[in-house]
């Protein structure tokens, strides 16, 4: 997949991670994430890969139907804005592929800054311009990880594996969301606390 506009992965428009790789290799023993979960992320790459819209409008529909979540994606008077939600269901379609290629390294790491900056009052709306609301409040972040990592689910049955293979993909998801939620969550820690 082509990388997108606002999508700056591996540029040096990317601050760099205050996590270091080392660090983020604590971080993936913490999660139990192994070689084996990159095998599996990267097996759920073929299947994903021409699903990642169809998984993006999953996604939107969960989030457009809670309106604590939609405000994020709307002006100041609850008007979703079109334009905003579809460069960053381009970006979401982009982040599923990265996920499932697994490569975790400086270039990845940096980005998983970016976009914890870009969830945060830091960056919030810079790269698209958009009018919404200026922060994505922390209270949301983890929670959401349940409906990204359950929907997916589905998705991985598709083609044939067994459901062994698809409960291991599952898995590796499951704990690669976890990982990159922790990493988007640093500009919400207090200097010094992450």
């Amino acid at each position: 997949m082509q990388r997108l506009p606002g999508y700056t992965y591996g540029t040096p428009l990317v601050p760099q991670s205050p996590v270091s790789l080392r660090e983020f290799e604590w971080m993936k023993a913490t999660a139990m994430f192994t070689d084996e979960d990159v095998r599996y992320l990267r097996m759920s790459l073929a299947i994903l890969a021409d699903q990642t819209a169809e998984i993006v409008e999953k996604w939107y529909e969960f989030v457009g139907s809670q309106p604590q979540l939609i405000r994020y994606y709307s002006t100041p008077a609850g008007m979703p804005l079109q334009d905003y939600l579809a460069r960053t269901f381009a970006r979401f379609q982009q982040w599923i592929i990265d996920t499932a290629e697994a490569n975790y390294d400086q270039d990845w790491l940096n980005y998983q800054y970016e976009i914890g900056l870009r969830h945060h009052h830091t960056k919030k709306n810079r790269t698209d311009a958009a009018p919404a609301l200026p922060h994505i409040h922390y209270r949301y972040m983890v929670p959401l990880i349940y409906p990204i990592v359950a929907t997916l689910k589905p998705f991985l049955a598709r083609k044939g594996h067994s459901p062994e293979e698809v409960e291991k993909m599952w898995e590796a998801w499951l704990k690669a969301v976890l990982l990159s939620v922790a990493l988007w969550s640093q500009p919400y820690v207090k200097p010094g606390e992450f």
